[in-house]
């Protein structure tokens, strides 16, 4: 675990490392909230990787793992949000939803 947050785009770009070599978890939340949605893995790493990081990183208090949140549009121009934490060897997604705003 980290004792402070990744800092700048390094998160964005550990995330998407980590999608590109297979080293994502996807919770249960995360995947009933892509059904409930109706989004797409593409949706997903599509704002994962043309997204940003707007707000800072949040400490999680059951896990000691800092989250972040990245948002940005989907190919259909839906503004969506991808909550996730970095492990040493893996991304977790925790959660994603639709940005009315």
């Amino acid at each position: 675990m980290r004792d402070e947050p990744l800092i700048g785009n390094q998160a964005k770009v550990e995330l998407n490392s980590c999608i590109e070599d297979g080293a994502v978890v996807y919770t249960r939340h995360f995947r009933d909230e892509l059904v409930e949605d109706n989004l797409t893995m593409e949706d997903v790493v599509t704002v994962c990787r043309s997204g940003a990081i707007v707000v800072p990183a949040e400490k999680d208090i059951r896990t000691g793992d800092w989250k972040y949140r990245i948002e940005g549009l989907t190919t259909d121009q839906t503004r969506i949000a991808v909550v996730f934490c970095l492990r040493p060897d893996k991304a977790v997604m925790i959660t994603v939803f639709e940005r009315t705003r």
